[in-house]
């Protein structure tokens, strides 16, 4: 019986959409998410909310729609874009969104992006990262009966595009527009660490805007739940949302992006490897930026000598114009090395590099920069780091907040 319904889903998904798989959908509007039934867990393989067409092609029929999307959205695996095939399949989309790198995603990280109209669909363009225009205005939505969220996240509290999730959220809020989330998974899913954003002593920032731990362990549907359901809108609002779930998917599942989520997180082991060694952009150290493998080499001039390993940062367009040290032989440690599996089988951030090369450089008192304290999400860290605290006395520090937050994020999981 159970194989007889999984070919028929298999068969009913193909025929309305040819590049999707076969999986165990399910569609939350608000807090009425279903959970996966344990005896469809058979089925192994990931697919994400977009690819499950068949869920919410319907629901777009006859709406005009504003699609908040980069390069990481794409559906089948032909990876065709989904604005492209949404239009293929008689959409309405009247106005793309673009968040950080922009709607084509080879904007460099931090760089403005202008407004403009995509040349191959004509369709306008906003940019949500340009001129500090992070949420969509009430004429940007204006004509929209549904706004679409479907961008490809890494976990990470600074990691902007949650940041963009919240004012787009605001902004259909403000605006009775109902966002839905065509949710993927989280490749950091696994971990939930670090400090908590301590919002009384660090200014908010577009990398700081809510109390998380650096490494949060949730989906971007999970977090819109959260968002909501903690009240961090302006004014308490709350914004109605349409969740499309990821199938066959858990927090513990490694996953495999089929396209890059930004231009410097390249490779798997950059983005494994991300929530503990971007830290080092709040350093003077170059973090591999200006070469083509950024996150995967750290290093300073003034470590020659110390470290025979060594890069040259250099300006890359549409990755890194203008990176740290540019022009520079830097001298540092080499970590394209690292096995995928046995950071994630620690399953903790990894400050001992970062610990390892505050001692090793020459010049502390220039080692910190300004922007350190908003990544970190608290003063404290830098001052232990200085203060020749041990790893595990900075990670005992954390375990308060991470108690509290793990119960409260429990309230939003939509998977296991």
């Amino acid at each position: 019986m159970l194989t007889t319904r999984i070919f028929l889903q298999c068969a009913f998904i193909t025929v309305l959409w040819a590049n999707t798989a076969c999986g165990s959908p399910a569609v939350c509007t608000n807090c009425d998410s279903t959970k996966i039934n344990p005896d469809e867990e058979i089925i192994t393989k990931i697919i994400t909310g977009a690819d499950q067409v068949p869920l919410y092609i319907n629901y777009l029929k006859g709406k005009n729609i504003g699609m908040v999307v980069n390069q990481t959205s794409v559906i089948g695996k032909n990876l065709k874009p989904s604005v492209d095939s949404l239009l293929h399949a008689g959409i309405t989309i009247k106005k793309i969104f673009g968040p950080e790198h922009g709607f084509r995603g080879n904007a460099s990280n931090g760089a403005s992006v202008n407004d403009d109209v995509d040349a191959k669909t004509g369709l306008p363009v906003i940019s949500l990262y340009g001129n500090k225009h992070y949420k969509p205005t009430a004429e940007d939505l204006k004509g929209l009966d549904l706004m679409i969220f479907d961008v490809q996240d890494v976990g990470v509290r600074f990691y902007t595009y949650i940041s963009t999730l919240h004012y787009v959220m605001e902004a259909c809020a403000e605006n009775n527009i109902e966002l839905m989330i065509l949710d993927r998974p989280n490749p950091n899913g696994y971990l939930i660490d670090g400090p908590i954003l301590d919002t009384a002593n660090v200014p908010r920032a577009f990398v700081a805007m809510h109390p998380i731990p650096i490494s949060h362990g949730m989906t971007i549907a999970e977090y819109a739940q959260m968002i909501n359901g903690e009240g961090w809108l302006k004014d308490g609002l709350k914004c109605k949302l349409k969740i499309i779930r990821v199938a066959n998917y858990k927090h513990s599942l490694p996953y495999k992006l089929p396209v890059n989520p930004s231009p410097n997180l390249n490779t798997d082991q950059s983005i494994i490897l991300y929530p503990s060694i971007c830290l080092f952009e709040g350093t003077t150290l170059s973090l591999g930026r200006g070469t083509f493998f950024p996150f995967l080499e750290v290093g300073h001039p003034l470590l020659k000598g110390k470290y025979s390993f060594s890069f040259t940062p250099l300006s890359i367009k549409g990755m890194s114009e203008d990176p740290p040290q540019k022009d520079k032989e830097c001298f540092g440690v080499d970590l394209r090395a690292q096995s995928t599996d046995m950071i994630r089988k620690k399953g903790r951030l990894d400050l001992s590099l970062l610990m390892e090369l505050y001692k090793a450089f020459p010049d502390k008192a220039h080692f910190f920069n300004a922007y350190f304290t908003k990544l970190s999400g608290t003063p404290e860290l830098r001052k232990q780091i200085e203060a020749g605290k041990s790893e595990e006395e900075i990670r005992k520090s954390w375990e308060p907040g991470l108690i509290k937050f793990k119960t409260i994020r429990r309230k939003y999981l939509l998977y296991e």
